[in-house]
């Protein structure tokens, strides 16, 4: 296996950066302002980890098992999140009306304060970034962004085949 010569990889992931180089790039940096902004805002104690259970909390409250599927982690992981956020005063499990045996995770009113700064700032952040490219090649880009996510994310008997190359 022959590799690229020294410095030649660094100079081409900063010329041309693959998709994965681009989204993560993309993803840090949002959770970089987000959080600071929210700190700025009174929720210091949040960070990018909670940003999983907290971006897909609902009023009226979202199983554990639920948020796990929707954030692609694991049932432990969201477990110690939502013990963690419990803890910090965002979130608080209730007794789910359809199913006594099972809980919901519901955001405090400390956990919807911060669901509303977070929106606003998610929004600002949006509108920067349709303000550098254009409000009609930002919109393409969320399209094409949604239908990507959507077909990685897919089980892989709902992938459309027809879009793969035959190896």
């Amino acid at each position: 296996m022959t590799h690229a010569p020294e410095g030649e990889r660094s100079r081409m992931i900063t010329q041309d950066p693959d998709l994965g180089i681009l989204a993560a790039r993309l993803l840090f940096s949002l959770q970089r302002e987000v959080f600071a902004r929210l700190a700025e805002r009174g929720h210091s104690e949040v960070s990018p980890r909670h940003g999983a259970i907290l971006a897909y909390l609902d009023a009226g409250g979202v199983r554990a098992t639920e948020l796990a599927r929707l954030s692609g982690r694991h049932k432990q992981i969201v477990g110690r999140l939502v013990d963690e956020l419990e803890a910090l005063g965002y979130v608080e499990r209730r007794p789910d009306p359809a199913d006594r045996r099972a809980k919901l995770v519901v955001p405090t009113e400390r956990g919807l304060d911060q669901q509303r700064h977070a929106d606003e700032i998610i929004a600002d952040i949006e509108r920067r970034h349709a303000g550098t490219i254009g409000e009609p090649a930002y919109a393409q880009l969320r399209r094409a962004l949604k239908a990507i996510t959507e077909e990685a994310t897919a089980e892989p008997d709902q992938r459309d085949g027809s879009r793969s190359t035959p190896g």
